[in-house]
């Protein structure tokens, strides 16, 4: 999918129309997400701890469902239609959010979205990085990145419009968000197709599953390990949107505190990929992980609005650096027949540990307070940040 003379300096049509895609389906799911654990917390009456186990329990789902999605993927060797499903899916289920009753009703429609994530996920992921040669990786999975961060500021700027300048309900708004989902879908029918070299019969399928063994190397599941550990101290943003408010954020200001992070997060994204294309994926991440953790402690010490902001500001810096960076190194890693699988693999640790990460956070903040549930978040970063320096791969390693 790539060419063999010499590196491609454009990043190909398919890699924008997946970051479309990416960028619709983010501004639906951010007219939600900011606004969605006040809803929780004071219209549906759910405590911290509920919050944490939401949230965890809709990550892990999705994980599950990656690691079953890019096993498949790789097998009929076709991801297009794995991607349609996985939108398709989210975008029907995400606005019942506005008729829910109960907390627990919210927690089996984000469960059902967030399986449309996991369907989606890894195929999608897999898609990107055979389309891309190794060079231009980073920069690639960065430029997706950028764009759904985009839909992330679209999102919430549209939800703070209807809430406060035309004076909707939560509920309202969360139904509107049917609307760009549609259109992520329809992208996806006009834009995204699997190229015919890749597409296998029924019977190639079934010798395909039986032939290939080819096993992942060693170094790919030292990764997953430092990740693992650094993503028990990865809690839920939602728990970030509740400290605002409790540090007197005002709830009709969380969506333009949401999309103005996201603003950072999609500027940061293309020159955080990029750089760890130039200077190894071990430093960036390094850096990056670092980063969390200060970022944490400062929530940890926060008092007033005023840090929140900045704060929120510099958390952004976070995501540029590292998304697209993880994303890149597990392709790196890879081989590329069992590459849907590994980005499986790679989702499936992430979402697995989301849910014990955002129990824990939301167990401790009920017991101990927030301070203490984010200095332990920030400790485990910094615990992921030292074994990182040994267990990652330099950028000599990997090319060789």
């Amino acid at each position: 999918m790539v060419s063999g003379g010499g590196t491609p300096t454009r990043l190909p049509p398919i890699v924008r129309a997946l970051a479309l895609v990416s960028l619709l389906t983010d501004a639906a799911s951010e007219m939600i997400y900011p606004l969605l654990p006040v809803f929780l917390t004071t219209v549906l009456g759910a405590s911290p701890a509920m919050l944490g186990v939401l949230e965890g329990a809709a990550e892990s789902t999705a994980a599950l469902v990656k690691l079953t999605s890019g096993w498949w993927s790789d097998r009929v060797r076709r991801y297009t239609p794995l991607v349609l499903a996985g939108y398709a899916l989210a975008t029907v289920t995400r606005p019942f959010i506005g008729v829910a009753q109960s907390a627990w009703q919210v927690v089996g429609l984000r469960l059902i979205d967030r399986v449309g994530k996991g369907i989606r996920g890894a195929p999608r992921d897999a898609l990107l990085a055979g389309s891309v040669a190794p060079a231009i990786r980073g920069r690639a999975f960065g430029f997706h990145r950028a764009a759904d961060h985009l839909g992330a500021v679209i999102g919430p700027i549209a939800a703070w419009v209807l809430l406060q300048q035309l004076h909707l309900t939560l509920r309202t708004v969360f139904m509107l968000s049917v609307v760009p989902g549609l259109l992520a879908v329809l992208t996806i029918l006009i834009a995204v197709r699997d190229p015919a070299d890749r597409k296998l019969t029924r019977g190639e399928v079934v010798a395909r599953s039986a032939s290939d063994t080819t096993p992942m190397p060693r170094r790919f599941w030292g990764v997953l390990g430092v990740l693992l550990l650094f993503t028990l101290g990865n809690s839920s943003d939602a728990f970030l949107l509740l400290r605002a408010q409790q540090l007197g954020v005002p709830i009709a200001m969380l969506p333009l505190l949401w999309a103005a992070h996201h603003v950072v997060k999609s500027v940061a994204s293309v020159p955080g990929g990029a750089l760890s294309d130039r200077i190894g994926r071990r430093t960036v991440l390094l850096a990056g992980w670092g980063w969390y953790a200060a970022v944490y402690a400062g929530f940890a010490v926060a008092t007033t609005a005023a840090q929140v902001w900045m704060l929120f500001l510099a958390y952004g810096l976070y995501f540029g650096l590292v998304e697209g960076t993880e994303k890149a190194l597990i392709a790196d890693l890879a081989p590329e027949s069992r590459r849907g699988t590994a980005f499986g693999w790679y989702n499936a640790t992430m979402g697995v540990a989301a849910l014990p990460a955002s129990v824990l956070l939301g167990t401790i903040w009920s017991a101990r307070g927030p301070t203490m549930a984010f200095s332990v978040g920030a400790a485990l970063a910094g615990a992921a940040m030292l074994l990182g320096a040994f267990a990652l791969p330099s950028q000599r390693e990997l090319r060789s």
